[in-house]
C-alpha cells in the first residue's frame, strides 16, 4: 500500500512527531523553534487542511504552529488556538478552571490523532526526483490534490463519531475534519520518497455543536480503499498532465502487481530499493530459520512450508532489524542534485535516458494509449472485483470497503493513467452486491444493520474444479531439503548444497488464486450464458492484450454474422492458459503466475476450499433466513444491500 496509518498518542508519542516528523524526519535541535528548525533542515513548514478549521477559526493552508500543535495532540484534544482562547477569557473575568474548558474539544483523550502517510508509486518520484522543476511542481501538485480528494471521501464516507451508552450511534462529522500536513523529500536510504504525514485530529462536531471522537478502528479498516484511491487520483493527475500512461508491474513474484508510469526503467526503481534488498536478504534468512526450526526433541517446530501469514510477520521483523538511523535533513535542490549523480553512476541506466527520462514515458506512453482504448464494462468489473475479494478474504466473507478497494484497483488497471468520471467505483460496487454477492449479515446486531458492516459472500458455487486429498507430509531430516510441494515428501538435498542455499517453499499466494477464481467465473458465465456475453463484456480483455506483446494476444472474434459456424479448433475469445504462461516475459498484471498442470491442481484445491466454506455460511443463513422475518431496510439502501437468494446466475443485462 502507498498509505500507511498509525495512531498518535499524548505523550512519547506526540513528542516523537513534534521532535523529528514536523521536521523532515530529521533531528529537531534541542530549543530551536519549529519555523527555524524547518528552515534549517530545509523542509517546508506544515499546512492545515480539513472541511473542519472554519468551526476552529482557521484556514486551509495556514502555516501549523507548534502551540497549535501541542494544543490539538498534545493536550489531549485542546482548541488549537487554546492559549488564545483561555487568556481571552480570564481577561473577561472569568474562572481559570471556566477559562480552561472553553479552550476544550469535548472530552479529553489519550489517542488525539492517526497519522496518515501519502506517497506516490516510485516511478512518480523518479519522475520527481530526477526530472526538470516542472515536472517536479507538476507531480507535488498532483500528490497534494490527490491527499485532498482522499481527506474529503474520510470526511464525507468514513469517518463516525460514536456516542450514547456504549457508542450504539454513530453520526459523520457535518462540518468535516482537522489535519495538518508535512512534506517530506527522502526515504531512511537517502534515495529519494516524496511522501507526506497528515496528522488526522479525531475530533469532530455533531450536529448539535458538541465535539466527539472519530473512531479510529473506521479508518483502520478503510486504509486499504484510501490507499486505492489515492493511487488512482495521484497517477491520473500525472499522466493527464504529462501525456504518460501506467502499465501493471510485479514486484514481488505471486503477488498483486502495480500500477507504474510506463517508460520508466525498472532498473532505476531497483536503484531507489536499497532498503528493500537489505529487507529482502534478512527476510531470507529468517524463512531458513523458520523451515529448519527443531524443539528439544530434535523435531521440526513448524512445516517445513512459509505461509503468507507468516511471511507477512516475519517481514515486519526483518523490517525493524534492517531499518537503518534517519539521514540529516537537507534542501530539496541539493538532494536532487545528489540524486541525478547517484543514478548516473550507480543505476546502470544511461545518462542519456536519465537526462530524458520524461519524454521516454511519454512515447511509451502513446505506443500504449494508441493500443488500449479506456472502456470500463462495469458488468466485467464486476464479475473480477467480486472473485477477487471472495478469495482474498478469509471464508469468502468480506463487507463493501473490500468491493471497493478492489473496484479501485479494478479501474486502475483499465484506464491506464487516464481520469474516470466521480463515482464509477461505487457503481462496480453497487453492480457486485446487486448481482454476485450474498447478503449474510446478522440482523440481531446493531453494527450489522449498518450499510459498511453488512457481511456478504460470493453467490457462485465453484464444485467443477478438481479436488484431490494430499498424503500427509513427513518432516524432512536434516540432510533432506524442504519439498517444493507441501504434499510431496521431502527430497534429498544436492550434494555440496548449504542448509539455505535451497528454495524454500511457500503456499500459493491469495492473489494468484484470485487471479485464477476470476478466470473460472469468467468462463463459466460465458458458456452458461453466451448470448448475454457476446459484445462488449469483452472489450476490457480485449484492451489489455492491446497493450501485450504481439506473440501474446489472443485471436480476433468470430464474425458475428457468423456466430453459428462452429469455432475453429484453438481459438478462443479470452485470454488462454497458454498465454498466460507466456506472460510471466512481460511485465503485466500476472507475470508472476506459473500455471502448469501441477499449480493449476493446488490453486483449484485451495479455491474450492474456500468456495465449499463460503457455500456452507451462505446455505446456513439462507435457511435462517427462510424461517426468520427479514430486517427492515432503509428505501435507499435496497438495491446495494438487499439480501439476494442463492440460486443460479442468471446472466449479465448491462454492458461494461
Amino acid at each position: 500500500m502507498t498509505v500507511d496509518i498509525k495512531i498518535i498518542r499524548t505523550g512519547q508519542m506526540y513528542r516523537y512527531y513534534l521532535r523529528e516528523t514536523v521536521v523532515g524526519d530529521g533531528r529537531r535541535p534541542a530549543r530551536t523553534q519549529l519555523r527555524v528548525a524547518q528552515e534549517q533542515a530545509g523542509v517546508p513548514v506544515g499546512r492545515w487542511m480539513g472541511r473542519g478549521l472554519a468551526a476552529l477559526g482557521l484556514a486551509p493552508g495556514e502555516e501549523v504552529t507548534e502551540e497549535q500543535l501541542r494544543n490539538l495532540f498534545g493536550e489531549r484534544g485542546r482548541h488549537p488556538d487554546a492559549d488564545r482562547i483561555e487568556a481571552d477569557w480570564l481577561a473577561a473575568g472569568d474562572s481559570p478552571k471556566k477559562a480552561y474548558r472553553a479552550g476544550a474539544l469535548g472530552r479529553r483523550v489519550t489517542v488525539t490523532g492517526v497519522d496518515f502517510v501519502f506517497r506516490p508509486q516510485p516511478t512518480i518520484y523518479l519522475l520527481w526526483a530526477l526530472g526538470d522543476e516542472e515536472t517536479r511542481r507538476v507531480i507535488e501538485a498532483a500528490h497534494e490534490r490527490a491527499i485532498e480528494r482522499v481527506l474529503e471521501w474520510i470526511e464525507d464516507e468514513v469517518a463516525v463519531i460514536r456516542y450514547g451508552k456504549d457508542g450504539i450511534y454513530r453520526v459523520r462529522p457535518p462540518g468535516g475534519l482537522v489535519a495538518a500536513r508535512f512534506r517530506h523529500y527522502e526515504a531512511r536510504s537517502g534515495r529519494p520518497l516524496l511522501h507526506d504525514h497528515l496528522l488526522l485530529s479525531v475530533k469532530g462536531q455533531r450536529l448539535d455543536g458538541k465535539w466527539g471522537s472519530i473512531h479510529t478502528t473506521a479508518l483502520y479498516e478503510n486504509t486499504v480503499a484510501a490507499s486505492a484511491l489515492y493511487n488512482e487520483l495521484v497517477a491520473s493527475e500525472v499522466c493527464e498532465a504529462l501525456g504518460l500512461a501506467t502499465e501493471p508491474r510485479t514486484v514481488t513474484p505471486g503477488r498483486r502487481p502495480v500500477m507504474e508510469i510506463a517508460g520508466v526503467p525498472h532498473e532505476l526503481i531497483r536503484w531507489t530499493a536499497r532498503r528493500s534488498d537489505r529487507i529482502a536478504a534478512c527476510l531470507a534468512e529468517l524463512e531458513h530459520e523458520y523451515v529448519t526450526a527443531v524443539d528439544d526433541d530434535g523435531e521440526l517446530k513448524f512445516l517445513p512450508v512459509v505461509s503468507e501469514r507468516a511471511r507477512a510477520k516475519m517481514n515486519q521483523i526483518a523490517a525493524k532489524k534492517t531499518r537503518p538511523p534517519k539521514p540529516k535533513a537537507r534542501p530539496l535542490a541539493q538532494l536532487r542534485k545528489e540524486w541525478k549523480e547517484s543514478a548516473i553512476r550507480t543505476s546502470k541506466v544511461a545518462a542519456d535516458v536519465i537526462n530524458s527520462l520524461l519524454e521516454h514515458a511519454r512515447a511509451a506512453a502513446a505506443a500504449i494509449r494508441a493500443r488500449v482504448a479506456a472502456v470500463v464494462d462495469i458488468a466485467l468489473a464486476a464479475v473480477d472485483v467480486t472473485a477477487t475479494v471472495f478469495v482474498m478474504n478469509e471464508g469468502g466473507r468480506f463487507h463493501r470497503r473490500h468491493l471497493l478497494a478492489e473496484a479501485r484497483r479494478h479501474l486502475a488497471l483499465v484506464l491506464r493513467g487516464r481520469r474516470r468520471n466521480p463515482g464509477l467505483d461505487d457503481q462496480i460496487v453497487a453492480a457486485a452486491i446487486s448481482t454476485h454477492c450474498l447478503d449474510i449479515s446478522e440482523p440481531t446486531t446493531t453494527i450489522g444493520l449498518l450499510p459498511d458492516y453488512r457481511l456478504y459472500t460470493a453467490r457462485w458455487a465453484m464444485t467443477d474444479l478438481p479436488a484431490r486429498r494430499r498424503p500427509p507430509t513427513p518432516a524432512p531430516g536434516p540432510d533432506r531439503q524442504p519439498p517444493a510441494d507441501p504434499g510431496e515428501p521431502a527430497t534429498p538435498r544436492p550434494p555440496g548444497q548449504e542448509a539455505g542455499e535451497w528454495e524454500i517453499p511457500r503456499i500459493p499466494l491469495q492473489y494468484e488464486r484470485a487471479v485464477l477464481a476470476g478466470a473460472v467465473v469468467r468462463e463459466k458465465l460465458r458458456t452458461t450464458t453466451a448470448t448475454a456475453v457476446w459484445g462488449g463484456a469483452y472489450d476490457v480483455v480485449a484492451h489489455q492484450q492491446a497493450a501485450m506483446p504481439e506473440q501474446l494476444r489472443a485471436p480476433e472474434p468470430a464474425d458475428p454474422e457468423h456466430d453459428d459456424q462452429e469455432q475453429e479448433p484453438g481459438r478462443r475469445e479470452a485470454l488462454d492458459l497458454t498465454a498466460v504462461r507466456a506472460l510471466r516475459e512481460s511485465r503485466t498484471d500476472v507475470e508472476a503466475l506459473d500455471l502448469n498442470a501441477e499449480r493449476l491442481r493446488h490453486l483449484g484445491e485451495a479455491f474450492t476450499a474456500a468456495a465449499d466454506r463460503a457455500r456452507t455460511t451462505m446455505n446456513r443463513y439462507t435457511r435462517r433466513d427462510d424461517a426468520e422475518t427479514p430486517h427492515p431496510v432503509r428505501p435507499d439502501d435496497q438495491q446495494a444491500h438487499r439480501p439476494q437468494e442463492p440460486g443460479p446466475h442468471r446472466g449479465r443485462e448491462a454492458g461494461h
